[in-house]
C-alpha cells in the first residue's frame, strides 16, 4: 500500500513516469498531514496546567483528528486503485459492438468512482477545518502556526481533490451525476476557503498578541 511506503520511496514512485500516483494521492496525503497537525497541537496542549479547562475537549478533538489522519491515509492509496480500474476498462477489448458496449460502460462507472475518491477527501476535510478551527483558538499557543499549517494542508487538500474530481468529470456522460457532482465540489470549495481564511485570522492574531 502507497501509505506504507518510506517518504522517499513514495516520492520516487511520484516523479516517476507512471501517472499513479498522481495529484489525487497528493491531496489525499495533505489531507492526512493537515490532520496529523492538528493532532500534534492537541498532543502538545493536552497534560499542560495552563490548558486544563480545554483538556477534555483536546482529547476528544485528536480522538478525531487521528480518525480522519486514517481516513486521508486510506483514501492515498484508494486513489490510485481508482485510477487502474479506469486504465484496466480501457483496456478491455473491442472488437465487436457487445465488446463496446461493454468497455464503454466499464469506462463510465470507473471513471465516476474515480471522481467519488477525491470527492470524498473534499468532504473529511471540512471536517477536519473545524478541528484545526478549534486547536487554532484553544490550544497550545506556542504551536498556533501549527494549526495554520494545518489549516493551510487540509485547504491544499482541498484545491487538489477538487481538480481531480473535475478532470474525472469532463469524461462522464451521465449529465446529472456531472451536475451534482460539480455543484458539490464547488460547495465544498467555497466552505473550505471560508473556514481556512477564519483560521489564519485567528493564528495571526495570536502570533501578533505574541509577538
Amino acid at each position: 500500500m502507497l501509505r506504507e511506503k518510506t517518504i522517499t520511496k513514495f516520492l520516487d514512485e511520484l516523479a516517476s513516469n507512471s501517472p499513479a500516483p498522481g495529484g489525487g494521492s497528493v491531496a489525499a496525503l495533505s489531507g492526512a498531514l493537515g490532520a496529523a497537525l492538528t493532532s500534534m497541537v492537541c498532543n502538545l496542549t493536552i497534560g499542560k496546567k495552563k490548558y486544563l479547562d480545554v483538556e477534555a475537549e483536546m482529547k476528544s478533538v485528536v480522538r478525531q483528528s487521528e480518525q480522519l489522519r486514517q481516513k486521508f491515509s486510506a483514501l492515498i492509496t484508494s486513489d490510485t486503485l481508482a485510477f487502474n480500474k479506469v486504465m484496466e476498462a480501457f483496456a478491455l477489448p473491442k472488437e465487436s459492438e457487445d465488446q463496446k458496449a461493454l468497455r464503454s460502460a466499464a469506462i463510465q462507472a470507473a471513471t465516476k468512482e474515480a471522481a467519488l475518491v477525491p470527492l470524498e477527501v473534499m468532504k473529511h476535510v471540512i471536517d477536519a477545518l473545524a478541528l484545526a478551527k478549534i486547536v487554532a483558538g484553544k490550544g497550545n499557543v506556542n504551536s498556533v502556526s501549527d494549526a495554520g499549517v494545518s489549516a493551510l494542508m487540509l485547504h491544499a487538500a482541498a484545491e487538489g481533490a477538487a481538480l481531480n474530481v473535475r478532470i474525472n468529470l469532463i469524461s462522464i456522460g451521465d449529465a446529472d451525476f456531472v451536475g451534482w457532482k460539480s455543484d458539490e465540489v464547488t460547495s465544498l470549495l467555497k466552505t473550505s476557503t471560508l473556514k481556512t481564511e477564519e483560521i489564519l485570522g485567528i493564528v495571526a492574531q495570536k502570533l501578533a498578541v505574541n509577538s
